[in-house]
């Protein structure tokens, strides 16, 4: 009898391990199943998933072949950039991006640069960026939320315009932050944020809440000609 009532345990024990081991596992996605929702128009949400492959919300692969040649563009007082309007929500909660994620490429070969905005809200939270994170010139027209994700490599947000409150909060990067010329409409949050190399803001304009509380940067903080509500970056440190 207690042979039988120990089996039972054992069992039951094991069963809950497995069922704890499904709930932490995360799902396999590659990055083109993500991007084919979006050419589709639908509302892009994954938890504790891993995705494959190279994240372009650019589509630059797909537009190249149709595009003028350089020669072309530049005589007939074209652009060389290429924007994209992604239009679906985007939600990303603890996972894991292997390969780059790409809202910013410029091909050296033909002189476009690709770019791509975001109008509406955009979530990466708790998630992991293994290679480069490129928002370089992203409009985001909707809340923006990265917090607790870490940057293992090159990321930039140069350029980007946040129209709502952007969330930075215990974010990490492990390489230089490049947030030059970047602009925040409705505040921002870098409470408990690290920085392991130096945080570029130089004319960075915020309007509204900046919360710097608890900021750690391990080697410079560039603020030369940014500013928070009026104010040089250097005073609100003082007044705050």
């Amino acid at each position: 009898m207690q042979i039988q009532k120990l089996l039972k345990t054992t069992t039951l024990a094991l069963l809950l391990c497995l069922f704890a081991g499904q709930l932490h596992a995360q799902t396999v996605v590659k990055a083109s199943e993500i991007m084919e929702a979006l050419k589709r128009g639908e509302e892009v949400s994954y938890t504790n998933a891993t995705i494959q492959g190279v994240l372009d919300f650019t589509f630059m692969e797909e537009k190249l072949p149709d595009l003028p040649t350089k020669r072309r563009w530049w005589r007939d007082g074209g652009d060389n950039t290429v924007n994209e309007g992604i239009e679906s929500k985007v939600s990303f909660v603890n996972c894991t991006f292997e390969d780059h994620v790409i809202a910013y490429y410029h091909d050296k070969r033909t002189e476009y640069t690709f770019t791509a905005d975001f109008e509406k809200d955009v979530k990466f939270e708790k998630c992991q960026f293994k290679r480069d994170a490129m928002f370089k010139y992203s409009n985001f027209e909707g809340d923006a939320v990265f917090a607790g994700s870490t940057f293992d490599e090159e990321t930039t947000f140069k350029y980007a315009e946040f129209d709502y409150a952007a969330d930075f909060s215990s974010t990490r990067f492990d390489e230089d932050a490049i947030f030059k010329y970047t602009k925040f409409r409705d505040g921002a949050s870098f409470n408990a944020a690290k920085f392991e190399r130096s945080l570029d803001m130089k004319y960075t304009k915020v309007r509204g809440d900046f919360d710097v509380k608890d900021m750690d940067v391990r080697w410079d903080i560039i603020t030369k000609y940014a500013e928070v509500n009026g104010r040089s970056f250097s005073r609100y440190l003082l007044d705050n």
